[in-house]
């Protein structure tokens, strides 16, 4: 194996430590209950993870065997992967740019206004189409009911950091003015016409706010935050990839070279 074919397999080993960091983000990501009550976003950063890991693979044995139609084959699908993966990031950064919260005095949470989030997020997630299924499982998951299990009194609950999907689902606008017993079961609203939400507000635990506005700028809320987070490790994986593959052309075109040059010298001899 000559030594651009062991730089381009090394390098092919890099990427394939790369992948691993982008399956693990795409599987916290399909594993959080916003995520797996929409289809949307749950599953292409874990097939484009798979897929960088499998073209690695494909690369590495390619350089470590000097098989040169495989190493092409490696270059050509990785230069498709890294761009969708730069697509993915683009969109994503995009879509979630805006952010629906706002802070309410004397709470450790915020709420959510769905008309703070981008168009798209909002057609394609929280559409009337859309909603009935999402509400159904956001319901049956454990999303508000772990409330109830954490905090008891109102001093606990008003000073948690919970999450948006449970700011906006599990308990009614503030502004309503209900008063609190548990962190799903709220009474006597103050002020019920403070906001559309406090009518479709609802103490049945199947129910509660999963009707309400606030519900659904709450999961995209969440959407947004965990896709933040992803998108870090994202940049990094994508920057080492794109180093990967340059150094990688590069190597592929040398061992070219080589191979050129010693069939010359044979010819020659």
């Amino acid at each position: 194996m000559g030594v651009s074919n062991n730089i381009t397999a090394t390098l092919n080993f890099i990427a394939f430590l790369a992948s691993i960091p982008i399956i693990a983000s795409g599987i916290w990501l399909a594993s959080k209950p916003d995520n797996e009550c929409t289809h949307y976003f749950r599953w292409p950063v874990v097939i484009l993870g798979f897929l960088i890991l499998l073209v690695s693979l494909a690369g590495f044995v390619g350089a470590y065997w000097n098989k040169q139609g495989l190493l092409a084959f490696y270059l050509i699908c990785m230069a498709i992967l890294i761009a969708l993966l730069l697509i993915l990031l683009v969109f994503a950064f995009t879509v979630t740019r805006s952010d629906g919260s706002y802070s309410v005095p004397g709470r450790g949470y915020k709420e959510y206004r769905i008309d703070g989030f981008s168009q798209w997020l909002r057609d394609h997630v929280t559409n009337s189409g859309n909603w009935g299924k999402i509400r159904s499982c956001l319901a049956e998951s454990n999303v508000c009911a772990r409330l109830t299990q954490n905090y008891i009194t109102a001093d606990q609950f008003f000073s948690a950091n919970i999450s948006p999907l449970q700011s906006g689902c599990c308990k009614p606008p503030t502004a309503c003015g209900f008063n609190y017993v548990n962190p799903t079961l709220w009474v006597n609203p103050a002020n019920q016409l403070a906001d559309p939400d406090c009518l479709l507000w609802s103490n049945d635990q199947s129910l509660l706010c999963y009707n309400c506005n606030s519900c659904k700028a709450g999961l995209l809320g969440n959407l947004r935050k965990e896709w933040r987070k992803v998108n870090v490790i994202l940049i990094v994986a994508v920057v080492v990839l794109i180093w990967v593959y340059v150094i990688a052309c590069s190597a592929f075109k040398n061992a070219q070279t080589e191979d050129l040059f010693r069939r010359y010298k044979q010819g020659w001899v």
